[in-house]
């Protein structure tokens, strides 16, 4: 046994023979000799006798990355870890020892051959393992691709020769909170997919927050960093969220090439881009445009540019002359620089000037693709001709321009229409913007209020105040793999949105029942249970009873979920005992995912059901019968109702636990 003051060399010698016997390597090391070994690493000594010490039974020539031995000398402890050398598998073992009484680890390597370690069924077993692990240390969840710790550990501190982009979804908080956090979901593997159909295997997507992305595009030239960008930009512009295809995403990018500097410092400089592009949204900035764009709160003010595309230089000279005054101008002249130049700035420009006879690309043919990309939205169009012939004049408005100039031109028609158009686009803008600001808080301020009644009621039922968010949340999945699995039902999204709202209210009839009957903890009686009935009918009136709302969607749909969400597909449910189709599909919805959270809660009268259980039980018809097609789709989204519910439940303990301890200063603070 070790005394207080360690072995003597001679002991640690002694040992170190024994343990040659089963090592490959045994060798002893002074503590303070490893850490200035390590330190001269740190300073990228050039005495490569010294350097190496440290790491030369590797055969490398660099440190290792994680140092087991230093572990243990700081920590006084052992450490083991496995270690890769190109194809080969080391286990190391460094124990803190004091030999003489100085601090000393002493470091045991083995050579583990696969093929004599385990049978070939057990190091497939091995190797499955190690990439699960792999899998679930690095990867995100939601997107499959990597997740931050994976850049934190793995990424941030390399020097790679690579373009390095910082991508954010644009209002992806705003989606959120009016469509729901599945749309949301939705939106992000659709973001995801689209740019991993752009980059090669061999780039790296991370997520590293909520809705931001890094993207690190390995030995990348600068002349296609900036196209591989755009086209990542505009591909997701133009991509379908399924199940959603109104629903139109763009994103905010920022990029820089990183040669000598870290990853980290790469990031941090490309973040600053990337909210640069956020000023406009939909667009692309990186060092070598940042200068056409607003380059942040200081200069928010910044001259509006004009684009200016015309085949005659004389023509662009003259229109230029007429407005460099107050706008800054940039010149095409043909369609093709025009598409390349509206590519490249995005909203950065804030009105074209387009002639319609062009050569390579017509002004048509941009307009073309200016309403395919949704451009003609954001950026307004004043076409610029001598052709004043109806057909020209009424196809041009057709493809969205906003106003047409006839050549001679005039200085003051020309300067007043061009303001007049961009000012009444700034209108447009800010009133889009108030009034979503305005359905965001009227949206909040309902459901704010729906959920503070429907806890009420669960409340009094002695439930959890999940249930309800359950209920939302499972409705939500359903009806979104609904959509997207059939046409069979035409369910828009505000629809999908009035169904998860209205689901909160779909006990709301049990403020009408006894309490005795209510949280009997044992099975209810023939009588007992004919009274418990009556809540779906008590909730229907209630609702019938609001007066003037009786008339709303809300309130109507409300309705059809309180009386009949104990219906089922044969037949057997009640009140009405309405079979199949009769029970409208949005009741159907609700009805599956109420009978589910009962079934995985804890109820006075019952113990909680496993996911897995509980989803079994339902497809087996333990539960009553229920539409094939929603069974479908519960059998196609049970991973992600696990993952949601796990995550709800993980934030409502935080919260509780944060609860706690703001409790507990509070009475200290009142205590003291």
């Amino acid at each position: 046994m070790e005394s207080a003051n360690g072995i003597t060399r001679q002991q640690a010698e002694d040992e170190m023979q024994l343990f040659k016997k089963v090592f490959t390597v045994v060798r002893l090391l002074d503590g303070e000799h490893l850490e200035q070994m390590h330190k001269r690493c740190k300073l990228d000594c050039k005495d490569e006798k010294e350097k190496s010490e440290c790491y030369e039974i590797w055969n490398k020539d660099h440190p290792c990355e994680n140092c087991t031995s230093l572990q243990a000398l700081y920590q006084r402890t052992q450490k083991t870890k496995l270690e890769f050398i190109e194809d080969e598998l080391y286990q190391v073992t460094s124990r803190y020892i004091k030999v003489d009484g100085r601090d000393c680890v002493m470091e045991l390597v083995k050579y583990m051959d696969m093929d004599t370690l385990v049978d070939s069924r057990g190091c497939e077993k091995l190797v499955n393992q190690l990439i699960e692990y792999d899998q679930r240390l690095y990867k995100d969840a939601l997107t499959g691709v990597y997740n931050r710790r994976y850049f934190e550990e793995q990424i941030k501190k390399k020097n790679e020769n690579a373009g390095v982009a910082v991508i954010d979804m644009d209002d992806f908080k705003l989606c959120n909170d009016t469509l729901g956090h599945s749309v949301g979901d939705a939106a992000l593997r659709t973001m995801v997919k689209t740019v991993k159909h752009c980059i090669r295997k061999t780039d790296i997507l991370i997520r590293y927050g909520g809705d931001e992305f890094i993207l690190i595009l390995e030995n990348i030239k600068k002349e296609n960093f900036f196209n591989k960008l755009v086209q990542i930009q505009s591909d997701i512009h133009a991509a379908n969220v399924p199940g959603f295809p109104k629903l139109q995403l763009s994103v905010s990018i920022g990029g820089v090439i990183s040669s000598k500097e870290t990853v980290e410092h790469a990031v941090m400089q490309a973040d600053k881009l990337m909210y640069q592009a956020k000023e406009h949204k939909n667009m692309v900035v990186t060092e070598d445009n940042a200068s056409y764009v607003a380059p942040g709160v200081a200069n928010r003010k910044a001259r509006q540019q004009i684009l200016i595309v015309d085949d005659s230089e004389m023509n662009r000279a003259i229109l230029s002359e007429m407005l460099k005054k107050d706008f800054d101008i940039l010149e095409a002249e043909n369609g093709k620089e025009c598409l390349d130049i509206l590519q490249q700035y995005g909203m950065g420009i804030s009105l074209v000037l387009l002639d319609i006879v062009m050569p390579v690309v017509d002004g048509f043919e941009v307009l073309d693709v200016m309403v395919h990309n949704h451009w003609i939205e954001d950026i307004p169009v004043i076409m610029i001709s001598s052709e004043d012939s109806e057909p020209y004049i009424r196809r041009a408005y057709e493809l969205g321009v906003s106003d047409y100039i006839n050549r001679p031109f005039d200085a003051k028609v020309v300067y007043q229409r061009v303001y007049n158009t961009i000012k009444l686009y700034a209108k447009q803008r800010k009133l889009v913007t108030l009034v979503t600001d305005q359905i965001y808080e009227k949206e909040k301020n309902n459901q704010m209020m729906i959920s503070i009644l429907s806890q009420i009621v669960e409340f009094r039922n002695g439930e959890s105040g999940l249930h309800v968010l359950h209920i939302n949340i499972l409705s939500e999945l359903l009806l979104e793999r609904l959509v997207q699995k059939t046409d069979k039902y035409q369910i828009s999204a505000q629809r999908r949105s009035l169904i998860t709202t209205a689901s909160a209210l779909h006990d709301i009839g049990k403020i009408g029942i006894d309490d005795k009957i209510l949280n009997k903890p044992g099975r209810l009686t023939p009588e007992e249970f004919d009274e418990m009935k009556k809540h779906t009918i008590i909730g229907e009136s209630i609702l019938k009873n609001v007066g003037i709302y009786q008339n709303e969607e809300l309130v109507q749909l409300a309705m059809q979920i309180c009386r009949w969400h104990h219906e089922r597909y044969d037949g057997r449910g009640y009140p009405d005992g309405l079979k199949g189709e009769e029970i409208p599909i949005e009741v159907q919805v609700v009805s599956i995912a109420d009978v589910y959270d009962a079934l995985v809660s804890e109820r006075v009268y019952k113990k909680a059901y496993s996911h897995k259980k509980a989803v079994e039980m339902i497809l087996n018809g333990e539960c009553g019968q229920f539409n094939p097609l929603l069974l479908e789709c519960l059998q196609d989204i049970q991973d992600r109702i696990d993952e949601e519910f796990q995550n709800v439940e993980n934030q409502s303990e935080e919260e509780n636990q944060e609860r706690k301890v703001h409790d507990q200063i509070m009475e200290t603070t009142v205590l003291g």
